[in-house]
């Protein structure tokens, strides 16, 4: 598993009797896998690294990406050695974030430093079939607003391309996604969510209401820096990461502090923007 973090995934398979190991280039979280019994390298994946578990461990049945392929810096060669690593009746399985639903349901604020690529289907199997790989089966799951699992293979033998590949690139052309104006229809569809927003947070503070922010996700601070919004109209951010509380928002410097202060009525807000909108429903119950 790249990117196997705490083993979370793996560990599924480990419970059902197969051979297993992770790749996490964070050293504590790798460790604390190890510990758990999820042999974990503290490495990044790249084709030297691939060359590597394959003379240690030998081919792998399924190689697994989850919010990673995304992050990487050289597409090419995690690709290359995936394909190295895999059997030949081996499948790559991997999850991104889908461009179509960052356009159609505005998730702007899922564009930033960490995502070098932004994903759709029609480049994704021209890619992976120029690395050897084939793109045999998609699934739209609602990840992260939108995502697509992908399933690659070597071999079209014993894994046949489903129609549904077919049908998402045909859904992508439809939907515009290859054309400039689509991007422009995007800029104007912004410009017009921060305007509203704004202007409804500056009429609440003019009606002197205290307004509180809830959750301190990367997507909260690239939507804020986009609309401008910052201490002038929250007075503090609610997180449930103890990680994030006593910190202040990058950039904007709003605190960032537990959501007991939600029980507090000296400290209540009158209105919460939530910015962890991901998790909104669970957030408003």
């Amino acid at each position: 598993d790249i990117g196997s973090n705490d083993g979370t995934l793996i560990r599924f398979y480990k419970e059902a009797g197969h051979r297993i190991l992770g790749g996490d280039p964070a050293r504590e979280i790798s460790q604390r896998a190890t510990d758990s019994g999820i042999p974990t390298d503290c490495r990044f994946f790249t084709t030297a690294y691939a060359k590597e578990v394959l003379l240690q461990h030998g081919p792998a049945s399924i190689v697994t990406a989850n919010n990673v392929f995304a992050h990487a810096d050289d597409l090419r060669d995690i690709t290359r050695g995936v394909s190295l690593l895999l059997k030949n009746e081996g499948i790559f399985v991997f999850e991104v974030s889908y461009l179509l639903d960052v356009l159609q349901n505005n998730l702007f604020d899922t564009i930033y430093h960490e995502h070098v690529s932004y994903h759709s289907v029609k480049p994704l199997a021209a890619f992976l079939n120029s690395m050897g790989l084939r793109l045999f089966k998609v699934s739209r799951v609602p990840t992260h607003g939108g995502s697509i699992r992908c399933f690659a293979t070597k071999s079209l033998v014993r894994f046949p391309l489903q129609p549904r590949v077919q049908e998402l690139i045909q859904q992508e052309i439809t939907s515009g996604l290859y054309q400039h104006d689509t991007y422009r229809g995007y800029v104007e569809d912004i410009v017009r969510m921060g305007t509203n927003l704004t202007e409804l947070l500056r009429n609440l503070k003019s009606e002197k209401k205290k307004i509180a922010g809830f959750g301190a996700p990367a997507t909260a601070t690239t939507l804020m820096h986009q609309f401008g919004i910052g201490q002038q109209y929250l007075d503090y951010i609610v997180d449930d990461s103890p990680l994030k509380q006593g910190l202040f928002s990058p950039g904007k410097k709003i605190p960032i502090v537990a959501s007991d202060i939600l029980q507090d009525r000296t400290t209540m807000p009158d209105y919460l923007l939530i910015l962890a909108w991901n998790f909104a429903e669970s957030i408003i119950k």
